[in-house]
């Protein structure tokens, strides 16, 4: 059985504004849909069946829009911060603490379009035995700056600050997809404060706990102007 995926909708969009002032980023329009609607459509197709919603800035018009999630075969949760933003790693926090997971779940962003086969990625995380797993592509700085080094099937490091001394083998960056255990959340994330997943991810490469799993495409995003006109070109040419 697929695992829940947690999809993370809940910051402001600030490179989106003045568009997400009045409406959540994962409802922004790409080719005339919601965004949202390709998300879990895709998630659909994946074999997912349980989505949880993190939302916090004018989710109440996501859980408006996507409801129960019926329509669309899934069943949807909702786990909402409210104005009191965590970042991702404290929202993923709140999601553990709320028992709506299992023993591990997916992670994705709420502007994230992702090309990848999920069973695969779930069945490679279950065979690692690590405490979690990122999805990478290698990327030498073509769509955005590498943060990761992969060897032997392991993020050996990963660190979005690229340290000096690391950059040369930092060839790979995240693809926007990882898989963790529900009680490494809440182990290693605070209750109640802020915190970003990205440290807690360092922190396991650095101690040989991340697996990886390599794609092959890129990915692709609504979270800045650019990142649209882009996605939008990519399924205009897949029409």
């Amino acid at each position: 059985m697929a695992l829940s995926c947690v999809i993370l909708a809940g910051g402001r969009g600030t490179r989106m504004r003045p568009h997400t002032d009045s409406v959540p980023k994962a409802l922004l329009p790409v080719g005339g849909r919601p965004f949202a609607d390709l998300q879990l459509a895709w998630l659909r197709g994946q074999g997912v069946e349980h989505v949880v919603f993190s939302v916090g800035h004018l989710g109440g018009m996501i859980r408006e829009h996507v409801g129960d999630g019926s329509r669309f075969g899934l069943r949807i949760d909702y786990v909402d911060e409210g104005d009191d933003l965590r970042g991702t790693g404290g929202a993923l926090r709140l999601v553990a603490a709320s028992g709506l997971l299992g023993d591990a779940a997916t992670v994705i962003n709420g502007d994230s379009y992702l090309d990848l086969d999920l069973p695969a990625v779930e069945a490679a995380f279950a065979r690692s035995g690590a405490a979690a797993l990122m999805t990478v592509v290698r990327n030498r700085n073509r769509w955005d700056a590498s943060n990761a080094v992969v060897r032997d099937g392991r993020v050996f490091l990963y660190d979005k600050t690229r340290p000096q001394q690391h950059r040369a083998a930092m060839e790979w960056i995240d693809y926007g997809l990882l898989v963790l255990r529900t009680e490494l959340l809440l182990a290693a994330v605070p209750a109640g404060g802020y915190a970003d997943i990205a440290d807690t991810m360092r922190d396991l490469s650095r101690s040989g706990q991340l697996a990886a799993y390599e794609v092959s495409e890129r990915f692709f995003e609504i979270g800045s102007p650019e990142g649209l006109a882009d996605l939008e070109a990519r399924l205009g040419a897949a029409r």
